[in-house]
């Protein structure tokens, strides 16, 4: 797992490496500045009978400028001027690893969701199904965010600790042995905790970012269902929904929390229980005349405790982050390392010879069970050029059967052929660029007409536009806008009607111009009279090609060549509409219905 994010550093390398060496230096001066301070301290303090019980430091200075009055002026000032150019330096560096840092984070998350979604739009239904709408969302917003920050400390607050720590801590073994081990008995209390209470938070924190997928898909489902919800005066149970979820998240957070919040009162204890020992023992060392440690030296010390007490906190920050971030990078690495179900053969067919259509005893299921079919021992034969319809219940398979051909889904057993060879032979960009398909969810984006028609054909010319249009008997309500084809088109087509969208989405699909054309119940929106006008359109302008249409209507299909009647996963029967209102009980029923021949 930890490699995948690694390679997602990419071209931002250099900035990764960058930041932690410009730390290393802010670092490195900053424990530099105290060592000087302390000499500031012993000339302060001086006492010439204590010269030779003074640190190297200090008497470097006292033997480069001497003892009387105007060498310990020279040696204040030379140490100023020295803490003033370090603390720029500091400063500077600081600045820089900062800067790099920045950009080294913000493209690491760039590129984790440049991976995520390619890895997402290679995904099959099968695939996607996996994964809810909202929890891919999740994944690629706020468990990006997490890890991002994570990262960001890693390279930068995550380095600075232990460094400040270890050097911070060697200094202060050089001047005083006994103050030292005061941390480093203290240390191993620190750690202890923090595992004890990460191995009891990182289950709260996965639960949690579960829960926020639940929270975004009540949130995307009222958001689209808005006018249902209102037209059945069902704002308040949509609340009480979206309130239990919340409250979910709520307590979880709370539990985690709780948990966290141990960690500042530990880090406390071993802050101040370090504090109380170093001014113990190093108030009794420098009052004891056997004793090497100065004044400048205990203040030197002091420092150091802040800085090592401020590298644990520092850490604990760190800490804190890993813990939370985890459940969110395991999330992530979940899409990275989930396999497309539907790939490309090795030596792909780049040609789809003509619209025949052929289904071999096909099972389908969606989980892969074949104890739950979809779909079931479906053999059936479509010449190029037929029309066809497709009529059944709710849940008979219609929508399955179709989805096969242009490998939206695999057969769980036996083959489809399309043009004379096995789907699973094809090229997929070349199979479903040769076959259309206008789904029950008509889907269209923010842009012009124009723009949206473009899906079907990038190099479309207008005429080209307005032919496919003419066919779908979209073309008219277009040009009664003001703007005609460069119309906008509000996210999901909220600014057209669902005739209007349906009429487009088919526009769109004949501008591929395929070898077949699936309409999967695509003109439900649509009056009779248009729908009429459309299907005499296929006849006159696209009779090569081979039409699919799922319709819950007779009307629609009973001019179809032949016509497929599905019941619970099964073809039931296929005929010509004579045929069937003849032989087959379910087309008989259905016909009656809708005609009122029954009476």
């Amino acid at each position: 797992m930890i490699k995948s994010f690694i390679k997602c550093i990419g071209k931002y390398k250099k900035e990764a490496i960058l930041t932690p060496i410009f730390v290393s230096f802010e670092v490195i001066l900053e424990v530099i500045i105290p060592i000087f301070t302390g000499v500031l301290v012993n000339i302060v303090d001086f006492n010439a009978e204590k010269i030779e019980e003074l640190d190297i430091f200090t008497k470097f200075f006292y033997t480069k400028f001497g003892t009387d009055q105007v060498g310990l002026t020279n040696v204040i000032i030379f140490v100023g001027i020295a803490i003033v150019i370090m603390s720029l330096l500091s400063l500077l560096c600081g600045y820089l690893a900062g800067k790099f840092c920045a950009i080294a984070s913000a493209g690491f998350a760039k590129n984790i969701r440049d991976k995520e979604f390619r890895n997402i739009q290679n995904f099959s239904f099968a695939n996607i199904d996996k994964f809810s709408n909202a929890s891919l969302l999740t994944r690629l917003s706020s468990d990006v965010f997490h890890v991002r920050m994570t990262f960001q400390h890693i390279i930068r607050t995550a380095i600075r600790s232990p460094l400040m720590l270890i050097t911070a801590l060697f200094v202060t073994f050089k001047i005083n042995t006994t103050i030292g081990f005061v941390f480093l008995a203290l240390i191993p209390i620190l750690a202890f905790g923090l595992f004890f209470i990460a191995n009891k938070v990182h289950p709260l924190f996965e639960k949690v970012f579960y829960d926020y997928d639940d929270l975004n898909d009540v949130v995307q489902e009222n958001i689209r269902g808005i006018r249902v919800v209102k037209s059945f005066v069902k704002g308040e149970d949509e609340k009480k929904k979206f309130n239990s979820v919340s409250d979910r998240i709520f307590t979880g957070f709370i539990k985690a929390e709780k948990l966290i919040a141990l960690i500042s009162p530990l880090m406390q204890f071993t802050i101040y229980t370090s504090l109380i020992f170093i001014s113990y023992i190093g108030a009794g060392l420098v009052w004891s005349n056997n004793s090497s440690i100065t004044v400048g030296n205990l203040a030197t010390i002091i420092t150091y405790a802040s800085m090592i007490l401020n590298s644990l906190l520092m850490f604990h920050f760190v800490y804190v982050n890993i813990i939370i971030s985890q459940p969110s990078m395991e999330r992530i690495y979940e899409v990275f390392k989930e396999e497309p179900t539907i790939t490309n053969p090795e030596n792909p067919i780049y040609n789809v010879a003509n619209g025949d259509i052929e289904f071999k005893k096909v099972n389908f299921s969606y989980s892969n069970n074949i104890e739950k079919l979809a779909l079931k021992n479906a053999t059936l034969t479509i010449k190029s050029g037929q029309t066809i319809g497709i009529l059944g219940g709710t849940g008979s398979g219609k929508s399955s059967l179709v989805q096969l051909i242009p490998r939206l889904y695999d057969a769980t057993q036996g083959e489809v052929y399309v043009g004379g060879k096995n789907v699973k032979e094809y090229d997929i960009k070349t199979l479903r660029d040769n076959v259309s398909m206008v789904l029950q969810k008509n889907v269209l984006f923010s842009g012009t007409i124009i723009e949206n028609m473009r899906w079907g054909k990038e190099d479309a010319t207008l005429e080209e536009i307005e032919k496919v249009c003419k066919i779908s008997q979209a073309d008219e309500f277009i040009k009664q806008f003001p703007d005609g084809y460069e119309t906008h088109i509000e996210q999901g087509g909220s600014n057209v009607s669902g005739g209007q969208k349906q009429r487009l989405c088919i526009a769109r699909a004949l501008l591929k111009n395929p070898k077949i054309l699936i309409l999967d119940d695509s003109t439900s929106a649509v009056d009779t009279k248009t729908d009429a006008l459309i299907r005499a359109e296929f006849k006159n302008y696209i009779p090569e090609i081979t039409k699919i249409i799922i319709s819950q209507r007779v009307a629609s299909i009973q001019d179809a060549d032949q016509i497929i009647i599905m019941d619970n996963g099964n073809i039931d029967q296929i005929g010509t509409h004579e045929e069937l209102l003849k032989t087959n009980k379910i087309y008989q029923e259905i016909y009656n219905q809708q005609t009122g021949g029954g009476r």
